[in-house]
């Protein structure tokens, strides 16, 4: 195995320009390790106004922040996941702890709040996470990559914090503008209320959720076809299935199900069916209701959620209007999920005591793969890098120390400011600077003004100037900001 690794690695070697020398040693491959990425001044703008967008929604809900470590004992993830287990990153044994990487905040999470004993909590948590997944980078899809998290846990009357979930997330996914979206819904017991109703085995009710979950990405009869011969699932079982998750809507579909007897018969159907019309109702109060869509095929695949499911997802023609044409336009389908876990901190408490708990996550490096080929396109008009407002210049030589005072004095007020490094810049050059990176407003100083103990202030899109007094240019810089 290791020289066959060593072999490929010499081969890839040979067949990238991009190979570097080590002065004294070999030959490496100058790149990124594959899934991940770098980001440059124009992505990570882009990125921090995502950030900004996210973060002040969150806080315009009342939730705090907190930061967990970006490794956890590889027990605390074990179990969590369902089929997904095995895209845990473990880390090498290096003598101690047993530790893997976190594979997303929600596991963390429940970690804290049962260590810290804490009942009630709103909060949110902006890291990165790792996933050993098949990357498809042209759909935001990454090994290494940030997840934005919010969740509210603590013991509430039904469906009220659920449905603020519902409407915080419409709320980002809205001020985006990504284009249009719709929150598809369900319900765990539902599901499992379904589930018993066709004729599936309690102990097959994971494996077949999990099958249910992939048909946002296959079609009906590749799923039947693992469900029958990957889970030893009855075809007729498979069939009745098949009938139930093609079925979505609104409070209609909720009124429908409310007559079908089979269904009705199960008391987990009956319990989530109810849950559904109440959040249905709170989120019509809420002004929502028009970006829910109730949907019997949403199943999300992790073993902890309990009750309320949710995924939003962009609708399809606005996926191929919001992106250039051309192979490298994103396409990209979930934005973001949740749900309910009400059993998630009882499995680390000593005693079992839970925490109920509901959240979702926004799938913050698709928002972004979509919202950069935007700005590529122009979509979104000019995306500075820098967040400069005025630049120091000199029309002569001999002005740096000049120019460093007046620098001095716009950073002490809390202009964002810069001068050019050199001693007797081009004054052509500053200007061209100027109008590159967007800044608005150029503080010039020559002889004549330091003589008069004042500066011009140039208006970089219009080219107007005006003299001021140096004892009034952060009042007047201010005026004009």
């Amino acid at each position: 195995n290791g020289v066959q690794r060593e072999t490929e690695r010499t081969e890839l070697m040979e067949n990238s320009e991009d190979t570097n020398q080590v002065k004294g040693g070999s030959p490496f491959l100058l790149k990124c390790p594959k899934g991940t990425r770098d980001y440059d001044p124009f992505q990570m703008a882009i990125r921090e106004k995502v950030f900004n967008v996210i973060t002040s929604c969150f806080k315009k809900h009342g939730a705090v922040t907190i930061s967990t470590p970006v490794f956890e004992l590889k027990e605390t993830l074990l179990g969590k996941y369902g089929e997904d287990s095995k895209l845990i990153y473990d880390l090498a044994d290096q003598g101690g702890e047993l530790l893997s990487l976190r594979y997303d905040l929600t596991v963390p999470f429940a970690r804290y709040l049962a260590m810290n004993k804490i009942k009630q909590m709103k909060r949110y948590h902006i890291a990165q996470v790792y996933r050993r997944d098949n990357p498809a980078m042209t759909r935001g899809r990454f090994r290494e990559f940030y997840q934005c998290d919010f969740d509210i846990a603590g013991e509430y009357d039904p469906m009220i914090p659920d449905a603020e979930c519902l409407k915080i997330m419409t709320e980002i996914l809205t001020e985006l503008q990504l284009g249009n979206f719709v929150i598809k819904v369900n319900h765990r017991r539902i599901l499992d209320g379904m589930f018993a109703a066709c004729g599936v085995p309690a102990d097959k009710f994971k494996p077949i959720c999990s099958a249910v979950d992939k048909l946002d990405k296959l079609p009906w009869e590749d799923v039947c076809k693992e469900m029958v011969d990957d889970k030893k699932l009855p075809l007729e079982v498979a069939n009745q299935i098949g009938d139930y998750v093609k079925l979505h809507g609104g409070k209609e579909l909720v009124e429908t199900l409310s007559s079908d007897m089979k269904l009705m018969s199960q008391p987990d159907f009956k319990a989530g069916l109810e849950e559904m019309r109440l959040l249905v109702d709170y989120c019509e109060v809420m002004g929502v209701q028009d970006k829910l869509s109730f949907d019997l095929s949403l199943a999300r695949g992790l073993d902890y959620y309990t009750g309320v499911i949710f995924e939003a997802v962009l609708k399809a023609g606005d996926q191929v209007s919001a992106t250039p044409k051309g192979s490298d336009a994103p396409s990209v389908g979930s934005v973001s999920g949740g749900g309910r876990h009400d059993e998630l901190v009882g499995m680390f408490d000593a005693k079992g005591r839970k925490v109920p708990c509901v959240g979702f996550s926004i799938g913050v490096e698709r928002v972004f793969s979509i919202l950069e080929s935007k700005a590529k396109s122009g979509v979104l008009g000019h995306v500075r890098t820098i967040a400069t407002q005025v630049m120091v210049a000199s029309a002569q030589k001999n002005l740096c120390e000049e120019r460093m005072r007046i620098c001095r004095l716009l950073w002490d007020a809390g202009i964002k400011t810069e001068m050019v490094y050199k001693k007797n810049p081009k004054f052509l050059n500053q200007i061209q600077y100027c109008e590159r990176e967007s800044i608005p407003i150029m503080v010039v100083i020559g002889e004549e003004e330091k003589v008069q103990g004042g500066v011009k202030i140039r208006d970089v899109q219009t080219q107007k100037e005006e003299f001021v007094k140096v004892d009034n240019l952060v009042a007047e810089i201010q005026k004009r900001l």
